[in-house]
C-alpha cells in the first residue's frame, strides 16, 4: 500500500468515525472543524492516547499520551470545543469546568501523526429535584386521580441516570394518605394514587437525600350524595329547597353546583335549575294543584316531595 493510499485510507476511516460520533455532539465550532479537517489528512496510527474509563461532570480528568515532542490537543464535547499545545509523554490535565456537561467527549492529539479517543462523562451526585404533579384540582375519593413524576439533576443541571430512590409522600392529618419509595429508571420516578376523603389542600412531597420538593393539590367535594328536599306552599306557589348538600364523604358541595327540581302535576311537567348557595339550593314552583316534586344533581336523585293543592 503506497503512502498516498495509506493516507487516504486512514483519513477516510477517521472521517467516517467522526461522522458517526458527531451525530451525538451538539456544539462543534467552525474553527475546530477546520482543525479536524487538517488532522484528517494525516496518517493516524502513531502516538497512543489513553483516557479514563469513567468521568464525572465537573471533576478534573487526566489523559496520558506516549511519544515525545510537541503536539496539538483537541477536545470536542457537549458545548465544548478546545485546542491547545501539549508535550507528548506528559499528562494532559483537564479542568472540571471543561467537563460540566454530561455526554460523549472526543479527544484528538496531532503532531506528525494523529490519534483519537472517546470517553463518557456521567452526571454527578443529585443536587436538585424537579417535581411535577397532576392535576392541580381533584374531587375527593377518586381512584388513581393524583399522579406525580420526579427528575433528579446534578449541580450542573445534568439528568442523573444512575438509579436513585425517591420517596413520595401525601400526608393527611396525623397519618399519611400515601408513602412510597420509588427507584428512578432512566432518570425518572413516578407514582399514581387515589385522592383523599377530605376537601382542602393536599400536600404532595418528593424527597431525595437531604432535599425535597413540595406541591399542593386542591381537593374539592365530589358529586352530591343523598339529596333531601323540603317544601311548603306560599302566596306565589311552592317554595322547595334542599337540606345542606354534601358529597358521600361528608364534604360540603361547592356553591354553584346545580340542582334540578322537577314538578309533575296534572297539567304536565316543569323543571327549575337552581345553583347551590351556602350549601342549599332553593326554587319557586308556580303550581296551585297537587304536585310531586323531585330533585337531582348529576347522577344523584333526591326524595320525592308531595304537596297538596291550595285549600
Amino acid at each position: 500500500m503506497s503512502w498516498l493510499t495509506s493516507t487516504v485510507w486512514a483519513g477516510t476511516s477517521m472521517r467516517r468515525s467522526l461522522l458517526i460520533s458527531g451525530a451525538r455532539f451538539s456544539a462543534i465550532s467552525a474553527a475546530s472543524a477546520i482543525f479536524l479537517a487538517a488532522c484528517l489528512g494525516q496518517i493516524c496510527w502513531a502516538q497512543s492516547i489513553t483516557v479514563p474509563s469513567s468521568a464525572v461532570a465537573g471533576e478534573p480528568l487526566t489523559i496520558t499520551t506516549t511519544g515525545s515532542g510537541k503536539a496539538t490537543f483537541y477536545l470536542l464535547g457537549q458545548g465544548v470545543s478546545n485546542k491547545h499545545e501539549i508535550s507528548l509523554g506528559e499528562p494532559i490535565k483537564l479542568r472540571g469546568d471543561a467537563l460540566r456537561n454530561a455526554g460523549d467527549y472526543h479527544v484528538i492529539v496531532c503532531s506528525d501523526t494523529c490519534h483519537s479517543a472517546t470517553f463518557y462523562v456521567s452526571a454527578g451526585k443529585p443536587a436538585s429535584l424537579t417535581f411535577l404533579v397532576h392535576p392541580s384540582r381533584v374531587p375527593v375519593s377518586q381512584q388513581d386521580a393524583v399522579s406525580g413524576v420526579a427528575f433528579p439533576f446534578d449541580q450542573f443541571h445534568n439528568l442523573v441516570l444512575t438509579p436513585e430512590t425517591i420517596n413520595f409522600q401525601l400526608p393527611a392529618g396525623n397519618g399519611s394518605l400515601f408513602n412510597r419509595s420509588v427507584p428512578t429508571q432512566a432518570g425518572v420516578a413516578w407514582f399514581r394514587t387515589s385522592s383523599g376523603k377530605s376537601a382542602g389542600a393536599l400536600q404532595v412531597v418528593a424527597a431525595l437525600d437531604d432535599f425535597n420538593a413540595r406541591r399542593v393539590v386542591q381537593q374539592v367535594a365530589s358529586d352530591p350524595c343523598n339529596l333531601r328536599l323540603t317544601g311548603q306552599r306560599n302566596a306565589q306557589g311552592i317554595l322547595v329547597q334542599t337540606e345542606p348538600v354534601h358529597d358521600c364523604s361528608g364534604n360540603p358541595v361547592p356553591d354553584g353546583t346545580i340542582v334540578s327540581f322537577t314538578a309533575t302535576a296534572a297539567g304536565g311537567k316543569s323543571t327549575v335549575d337552581a345553583p347551590i348557595k351556602k350549601g342549599i339550593a332553593r326554587a319557586e314552583i308556580e303550581e296551585s294543584g297537587p304536585v310531586v316534586i323531585s330533585g337531582a344533581s348529576g347522577v344523584v336523585l333526591g326524595n320525592e316531595l308531595r304537596v297538596g293543592g291550595k285549600p
